[in-house]
């Protein structure tokens, strides 16, 4: 699929040590909250995602140059027994720094939310990340997420305790009426 400026795809076994490169960069980890991760785990854990039902992780490729990956879980929301199953998204990025500030973030948010809503048929998804991570802010809001919760000093950091939190939402409602108005985000990229 794509979006913006990106090429949304499956991730292959060649994408997976140039994504340990930056997944791993102490830059990249300062808003981790895990701050680097065991590569044999982390190829586990990639070349697994085809056989998942739940998760439908990507890497997000522009001018043939894999700059981000992109996460994306199938959750059941909370509620009362008998609740409808696997309803809700969980997302998520992590971009090359090489490519902080092009858009890149925001093109993969909307690439995420659009296989969540179009694809899947989720109903709703939902995002996280710290306070202080104004690029995230910036992306989630500009793909048309809006902030529901301000967690005060809700995550612990190594280096600063404690910090706070947010998370963004979307409901299915919210993204077709984005599409449908013709709404634009990032670099003027439109949502249809």
């Amino acid at each position: 699929m794509i979006v913006g400026s990106v090429l949304l795809r499956e991730t292959t076994a060649a994408d997976i040590e140039h994504l340990l490169t930056f997944r791993n960069d102490p830059q990249v980890n300062r808003f981790m909250m895990r701050t680097s991760v065991d590569p044999d785990e982390f190829r586990q854990a990639w070349l697994a995602i085809p056989e998942s039902n739940t998760d439908f992780s990507c890497v997000a490729e522009r001018d043939g140059q894999v700059v981000a990956m992109g996460f994306l879980e199938k959750e059941d929301a909370s509620g009362q027994p008998g609740k409808p199953l696997g309803t809700q998204g969980l997302i998520g990025y992590i971009v090359d720094p090489s490519t902080w500030r092009t858009g890149v973030a925001t093109d993969v948010v909307c690439g995420l939310l659009q296989g969540s809503f179009e694809s899947l048929g989720l109903r709703r998804v939902v995002a996280y990340c710290n306070a202080d991570n104004l690029g995230s802010v910036r992306s989630l809001e500009k793909s048309g997420m809006r902030r529901e919760q301000h967690g005060i000093k809700d995550c612990w950091h190594d280096e600063l305790g404690w910090v706070d939190g947010y998370q963004y939402a979307m409901l299915a409602d919210e993204w077709n009426g984005l599409k449908t108005a013709g709404d634009t985000v990032d670099h003027g990229q439109s949502l249809t």
